[in-house]
């Protein structure tokens, strides 16, 4: 007995919703945690996309009549979320690499821990920002925000809307992962101004004095320096986790701007 693909198609445009809802859920900032069961996530994805599917315009999909044309609309619809997903992970990742770059200046830079979360090797430094920003985007309902980006992905991108692939989609990549960059470089700045100046003073000294060892003498004040630089630009931290989500944000519309066809 053979079921027509017309039954389904009370279920196909939620279906779609809920695919590319998971896709963002599993690599997103707050809700792709490793220590969240997966049953979380599916709940919450299946909870968010009914709430979607009756609030936003879905069009039909009634012009993929055969199995095989509606398996590739539900990869699509998975990697698109899943590119939503990576790229506000990405934004948080500068963080990760602004402690990276802190460490290896004050001297923390063997001292790794392994995060149960991620069951990777992270900095220190990177762990403390990490879990500040997380608390400081919680505080600032920036899950919200993703939620309501998700939601406006299906009005610039409806379910079953062609996408394209041009050199602005590449150009934008690059431009993403050169804002990591700039932005962790910001991050880490004041550490790395005060070690500097830090280094210039201890070669002075090396130079007046010959006898001090330098090297004995200038670890410890390399990371009592350091932790003091740290705990004084605590307070301009959240400031940086506004930057952060408002560039998530701007990042995956501009993503979704660039993908879709006309």
């Amino acid at each position: 007995m053979t079921i027509p693909l017309d039954i389904l198609n009370i279920w196909d445009s939620f279906l779609l919703v809920f695919i590319r809802v998971t896709g963002l859920f599993v690599v997103s900032p707050v809700f792709g945690r490793q220590n969240i069961p997966a049953y979380y996530k599916i709940g919450f994805s299946f909870f968010t996309a009914v709430i979607l599917s009756y609030s936003i315009p879905v069009p039909g999909t009634g012009a993929y009549n055969s199995i095989f044309a509606f398996f590739l609309l539900v990869a699509k619809e998975f990697m698109i979320g899943l590119i939503l997903g990576y790229i506000s992970y990405l934004i948080i990742t500068a963080i990760y690499l602004a402690g990276q770059m802190i460490d290896m200046h004050i001297g923390f830079g063997m001292v790794n821990v392994l995060d149960p979360v991620s069951n990777i090797q992270i900095p220190v430094t990177a762990d403390l920002y990490f879990i500040l920003t997380l608390l400081i985007f919680l505080a600032i309902d920036g899950h919200h925000l993703l939620i309501y980006t998700l939601s406006e992905s299906f009005s610039r991108l409806p379910v079953g809307s062609t996408i394209i692939m041009e050199k602005p989609l590449f150009d934008s990549v690059v431009r993403l992962f050169g804002s990591v960059f700039v932005i962790s470089f910001k991050i880490a700045a004041p550490v790395t101004a005060a070690i500097l100046v830090v280094d210039v003073a201890l070669g002075v000294i090396a130079k007046a004095v010959p006898q001090v060892n330098v090297f004995i003498v200038g670890l410890p004040i390399k990371i009592l320096i350091g932790l003091l630089v740290i705990f004084l630009t605590l307070t301009a931290f959240r400031n940086i986790v506004h930057v952060l989500t408002d560039g998530m944000q701007s990042e995956m519309t501009n993503f979704i701007d660039l993908i879709k066809g006309d």
